[in-house]
C-alpha cells in the first residue's frame, strides 16, 4: 500500500488529506496536510504524438508518445490518426492495438479516428488524402482496433449515415475539418453526432446570418473539445465556449514536435516544422506542442480556479468517453495520479498505483 500525502482534488474540491492507494484509490483520510497538489491523471483525447514519436509509426512510435506524455501527467489517451492512404491508415490502427497489449497498454484508452471522412476544403494541416464517407471501410477500421472518436465532415454525400452508423456502434461522432452549415450540423447532432473537433478551428465560424458549426457548437454543444496552447484559439473565445458549452474539455493536439527542438518532424505523410511553441505547415498551424501540464498551467493563468481547470483535463473527457473508473479520485477508481507542485509542475506521475519513471 502507498500513501501521499497533500492537497488532494475530489469532487469536493481540494481537500487536506492522506490518499492510500494500490492499484485503485483505498482511502482518502481527510486532516490538515502540508504537501504538494494531488489530481487525477490527465487525459488526452486528440494527441497525434510528442518527444519525436508519433501515433501513425506503428507500436514503437505510440509507446514513445505514451511515455513523452507521461512524464507530463497524461495518464490516459486516445491514439489519434491523420488522413493517410487507406493501408497506411490500418497499419497505424494495427500498432495502436499491439500497443494496447503490451506495457503501456492501461495508458491508450483507444483510438481517436481524426479522418479520413473530412472535407477536402477544410483539411488545415492534415495530410490529402481524405475519403468520402463509405461505411464498409469505416467498418474495416473499427474491426482493427477499438475506436472511440471518429472526427467527419457531416455536409459530404453519405455523411450522415455514416454519423447514424458509428454512434449506433458507441463511438463518439464529432464534427471538424467541415465546412458544413448550421442546418447541416444540426442534422448531425440529430442524428447522433455528440462533440466537436478543435473547436473553432476548421470549421465554418459563427457569422450573424450564418451561424455555421461554431454558432452551433455555442448554441446546443453539449460536448466539444478545445486546445488551450493560446495559439489556436484566443483567450475570449476560450472564456465564451466555457460559457455556454457545459461539457468543454482541453485536449493537446499535441503532434511529434511537442518537446523536441525548433525543426522539422513527421505529420503523417507530411513534414511539419516546429518554430518556437508552434508548429506549421507553411504558415498553418500543424497541431501543437502542447503537453497537458501545460495546459493545466494556461487555463489557470487565464483566471480558471485551480479545480475547475483540472475537472476539464480529467473528469470531464472520462464522463464524456463514459469511463467509470478514471477521471476522479475516490475509492475503487484506478489510482492514475499526477502530483505538482506549487508552479503547478510535475513531481510524480502514477499510473494504475505504480509511479512512472
Amino acid at each position: 500500500m502507498k500513501t501521499l500525502e497533500g492537497r488532494i482534488l475530489t469532487a469536493r474540491g481540494l481537500l487536506e488529506g492522506r490518499l492510500v492507494f494500490s492499484d485503485r484509490i483505498q482511502a482518502l483520510e481527510e486532516g490538515p496536510m502540508e504537501g504538494p497538489y494531488i489530481l487525477p491523471g490527465f487525459l488526452d483525447l486528440h494527441v497525434h504524438g510528442g518527444g519525436g514519436y508519433e501515433a501513425m509509426a506503428g507500436r514503437e512510435g505510440v509507446e514513445g508518445m505514451v511515455r513523452f506524455h507521461l512524464r507530463h501527467g497524461t495518464t490516459g489517451l486516445l491514439a489519434t490518426t491523420v488522413t493517410a492512404p487507406l493501408e497506411a491508415l490500418k497499419g497505424a490502427l494495427e500498432g495502436i492495438q499491439e500497443a494496447m497489449r503490451g506495457p503501456l497498454g492501461s495508458a491508450i484508452l483507444g483510438v481517436h479516428l481524426e479522418g479520413p471522412f473530412l472535407n477536402p476544403r477544410r483539411l488545415g494541416a492534415q495530410p490529402p488524402y481524405p475519403l468520402a464517407p463509405d461505411l464498409e471501410v469505416a467498418q474495416a477500421l473499427l474491426d482493427l482496433a477499438p475506436v472511440r472518436a471518429v472526427t467527419l465532415a457531416p455536409e459530404l454525400p453519405g455523411g450522415l449515415d455514416l454519423v447514424r452508423f458509428l454512434s449506433e456502434r458507441g463511438v463518439r461522432v464529432q464534427l471538424g475539418h467541415t465546412e458544413a452549415r448550421y442546418e447541416e450540423a444540426l442534422e448531425a447532432l440529430k442524428a447522433g453526432a455528440s462533440g466537436f473537433t478543435h473547436l473553432y478551428n476548421a470549421m465554418t465560424g459563427l457569422a450573424h446570418r450564418a451561424p455555421g458549426v461554431v454558432g452551433l457548437a455555442l448554441e446546443q454543444g453539449a460536448w466539444a473539445e478545445l486546445i488551450p496552447d493560446l495559439l489556436h484559439v484566443h483567450p475570449a473565445a476560450i472564456r465564451v465556449a466555457l460559457k455556454a458549452i457545459p461539457g468543454l474539455y482541453f485536449v493537446t493536439d499535441a503532434v511529434a514536435a511537442a518537446g523536441m527542438p525548433e525543426g522539422v518532424y513527421p505529420l503523417g505523410a507530411h513534414r511539419v516544422e516546429k518554430r518556437k511553441e508552434g508548429v506549421f505547415l507553411g504558415d498553418t498551424l500543424a497541431g501543437s506542442t502542447l503537453t497537458m501540464d501545460q495546459a493545466l498551467r494556461n487555463l489557470v493563468g487565464l483566471g480558471l480556479a485551480l479545480e475547475e481547470a483540472a475537472f476539464r483535463l480529467t473528469l470531464y473527457p472520462a464522463r464524456y468517453l463514459g469511463l467509470a473508473d478514471r477521471g476522479e479520485i475516490a475509492p475503487g477508481k484506478r489510482a492514475d495520479l499526477v502530483v505538482l507542485d506549487e508552479g503547478l509542475r510535475v513531481l510524480e506521475v502514477y499510473l494504475g498505483g505504480e509511479r512512472v519513471a
